[in-house]
């Protein structure tokens, strides 16, 4: 089978250092996306163009919408709510705030409303980080240790099924999934990433239970069938994809999330585009982002 191949369009010059985390909000029609080592979480409205920005004071790895006004967030320090109206950034319970070494990577909300963030070593030092899980409650589960960086998570819409980055892998994993209790177990590869094609990051599921995975240095995202077969290619013109969502009208838009960083001088003056936000017809539609609190 030949993959189909799509090319996105630049809808925001962001210039961020390291964009992540993307997830629309269909209630106020905005996509949220962060800019990690700036502290920075992002509200980009497309039908004005206009961008709103929140400090939050330290890293940021992710955001989640909740069923209240606000996000929840994986910061260095833990899992913090942020209150958009005043811009004010509550911690709900601390993570490895011991460990300055360490921050908050990608992060996801399951369909109960718990919301799964991972760790990961500054330096990328090998088996140095974790998954956890906060619960509705603000109590804290580690569900998965030695990772090296904890990247993508997504679950199928019978909730059998949940997939996990670990990016330094070159894999894209798949757990069985417990939706009453939030346990995983029986790990094992789902699609492995050749190195010449990129690092898997990001990733997210449309409708049809495709894998979408945003490639690291990969210039791309690749969407595969449920039994792992590459289906499509989006191609992008700059070499560090993070991340990706759905949104738009009918969810049928999928934005991408890029960095600059690890760039070299020449790399950036060759890659002005980097760090910015991009967006194409995905020919398939997306699923709403479940929130925080179920």
């Amino acid at each position: 089978m030949i993959p189909t191949l799509v090319d996105a369009e630049l809808v925001l010059d962001a210039k961020a250092e390291l964009g992540e985390g993307p997830v629309w909000d269909p209630r106020a029609a905005c996509l949220y996306f962060v800019d990690i080592l700036r502290g920075l979480v992002h509200q980009y409205n497309p039908a004005t163009g206009t961008l709103r920005s929140y400090q939050i004071g330290q890293s940021v790895g992710a955001v989640a919408l909740t069923e209240r006004d606000g996000l929840v967030l994986a910061v260095r320090d833990g899992f913090a709510r942020l209150d958009l109206s005043t811009g004010r950034t509550t911690i709900v319970a601390e993570v490895e705030r011991d460990r300055p070494d360490r921050r908050m990577n990608d992060g996801k909300c399951d369909a109960a409303g718990r919301f799964w963030a991972g760790t990961m070593a500054l330096d990328e030092r090998p088996r140095a980080g974790a998954l956890y899980r906060l619960d509705c409650d603000g109590r804290v589960t580690t569900m998965l240790r030695d990772v090296t960086i904890s990247n993508g998570l997504d679950w199928t819409d019978d909730g059998q099924t949940m997939y996990f980055i670990d990016s330094a892998a070159q894999s894209v994993d798949a757990f069985d999934f417990d939706p009453a209790s939030g346990s995983i177990s029986n790990r094992r590869p789902f699609v492995r990433i050749a190195p010449g094609k990129g690092t898997p990051d990001g990733l997210t599921l449309d409708k049809e239970n495709y894998v979408w995975v945003s490639l690291w240095r990969g210039r791309a995202v690749h969407r595969y069938s449920p039994d792992g077969t590459l289906d499509s290619i989006v191609h992008l013109p700059v070499s560090h994809p993070t991340s990706c969502a759905f949104g738009g009208h009918e969810l049928r838009d999928l934005y991408i999330t890029t960095a600059a960083i690890g760039l070299s001088p020449r790399e950036r003056d060759r890659q002005p585009m980097a760090g910015g936000l991009f967006r194409c017809d995905a020919g398939v539609a997306g699923r709403p982002a479940h929130r925080f609190g179920g």
